[in-house]
């Protein structure tokens, strides 16, 4: 095991590239598998289960915080940094959360309740908020030690647990409960799974007991990832609760079948970033003449794609809904599926700043970003939702996620002037290729989306490479995968980053 940071530095640096394939490739198969079983699910519910459904899940979404208190995130950093201390760092956590996990419990019963009248879900949905608390604590150790493939296999196993479970209840007509069940026991499965990994491996002795010592000094800088954490579940689930007070579990249900395409894609720019945010942090302390490098890789290969998922959801939007709504109680979404597509290129640069600013100890900025960011948001949901409803949630979850990313930028240079991202002229290619393989879609949009989607991939690659999107050093790094699983990620300063 590696001990010094200039050690985990070069380490983690070796094995980016392939942890980021095997963490995408997990989560294409798990993103797919989940989509398609919450789609059952919903199409077995009905609109307004469904909106019982995700109204629960919004909840547990806010309370969360409270079972974490941003240690975990804390963690993965600290635990990258000082791989000799992980796991005194990991068995202390794992004691201190069992009183983290008793309060948020408790605020949660009251909440989902007395904010929702859902009072039979209560138990099910503590169970939900409690696994999945555990399960995040404990695979983010992989990512510290750079061992993602671990986490791949948890993902995987994780989405057939759910998918079985979840068929089967779809096939017996089960109720709310059921499902939420369902998702608690795939927790389970993956908390077990790591506890066993981290031993058999060696990826650290886990000692339980309650370090308050390093939990009073780990305490104000966990509060800060709790704050930006709490606020961004509070900007992407104020849409869905202050829906819930104004309309129908109906229309929550129309809102939430749309949102959870957009919601989905959100796994590829948070996979990456569980992988190079380790190695943003560790080239802070270690060897700062790489970070600026690797800061415009990330947000480069972010844009590249994210954008075409915009344009594609777009101009496709027909057709996927056609393809999701098997039960025909899900037409209205497609107008809020259109809206919220525009979104998606937002949501994926976001994770550029967001993991920059939690590198370089200024995790109190993405705090404060996030904050004003939710505060747009809750103001244009209570303007927009008493009169146009879900579409009026649609379009304020766009504008936060404009307004998240352009506070997160201009955060990261203001205190770091060094680490200036030109954003348009980094990418202005891409957004040409994407613009392009709208061009080609359009008329194929009438079309079966199986004959469409592969036209415009095809169209957009095309693109990227006329138009030299991707730099010749970007392509020896990508195709290295191919020939050998260790490439060095990031040059020393001079080797290129732009196209």
């Amino acid at each position: 095991m590696t001990d010094t940071a200039e050690g985990a530095a070069e380490q983690l640096g070796t094995r980016v590239v392939s942890n980021s394939l095997f963490i995408l490739a997990a989560r294409t198969v798990s993103r797919v598998v989940s989509l398609v079983v919450v789609i059952a699910l919903a199409n077995s519910l009905g609109d307004s289960n469904y909106g019982r459904y995700t109204t629960l899940v919004a909840y547990s979404g806010l309370v969360a915080v409270l079972a974490d208190l941003g240690f975990a995130p804390l963690y993965t950093r600290e635990a990258a940094r000082n791989r000799r201390e992980l796991g005194d760092y990991l068995g202390t956590l794992l004691v201190f959360r069992v009183a983290l996990a008793a309060v948020a419990a408790v605020v949660f019963a009251l909440a989902l309740g007395l904010g929702a009248g859902l009072w039979s879900l209560v138990v099910p949905g503590c169970a939900l908020l409690i696994t999945g608390a555990y399960a995040n604590l404990l695979r983010n150790t992989f990512y510290s030690v750079g061992r993602a493939e671990f986490d791949a296999g948890a993902i995987v196993a994780e989405v057939l647990i759910q998918g079985a479970l979840i068929f089967l209840g779809a096939r017996r007509h089960a109720d709310v409960g059921y499902f939420v069940w369902a998702y608690s026991a795939s927790y389970l499965f993956t908390i077990v799974y790591s506890l066993v990994v981290i031993r058999l491996f060696g990826l650290g002795n886990v000692r339980l007991g309650l370090n308050l010592a390093l939990v009073r000094r780990w305490l104000p800088l966990a509060l800060p990832f709790a704050f930006t954490f709490f606020l961004t579940n509070l900007y992407f689930r104020a849409g869905v609760l202050i829906l819930q007070q104004f309309r129908s579990f109906a229309e929550v249900g129309w809102y939430t079948f749309a949102y959870k395409p957009f919601e989905a894609l959100q796994f590829v720019p948070l996979a990456i970033q569980a992988v190079v945010y380790p190695l943003l942090g560790v080239y802070f302390v270690s060897d700062p003449s790489r970070l600026k490098v690797a800061y415009e890789r990330f947000y480069r290969v972010l844009i590249l794609l994210g954008w075409p998922l915009t344009v594609g959801t777009f101009v496709l939007v027909h057709a996927i809904n056609q393809l999701f709504n098997r039960s025909g109680a899900f037409a209205q979404s497609e107008d809020a599926l259109r809206i919220l597509a525009f979104g998606i290129v937002f949501l994926f640069a976001n994770s550029a700043f967001y993991a920059m600013l939690n590198a370089i100890n200024r995790q109190h900025l993405n705090a404060w970003a996030t904050a004003i960011a939710a505060a747009i948001n809750i103001a244009l949901n209570l303007a927009l939702v008493p009169l146009y409803g879900f579409l009026g949630a649609s379009t304020a979850t766009v504008v936060t996620e404009a307004a998240l990313c352009t506070f997160g930028w201009w955060f990261v240079q203001r205190h770091r002037a060094d680490l200036r991202l030109p954003v348009f002229g980094l990418v202005w290619r891409t957004l040409v290729a994407g613009l392009v393989m709208g061009v080609v879609l359009y008329p194929l949009s009438r079309f079966s989306i199986f004959l469409a989607a592969p036209a415009g991939v095809a169209a957009y690659a095309l693109a990227i490479y006329l138009l030299r999107a991707v730099s010749p050093e970007e392509w020896r790094l990508a195709t290295a995968v191919v020939r050998r699983r260790n490439p060095s990620p990031v040059p020393s300063v001079g080797g290129g980053g732009k196209a």
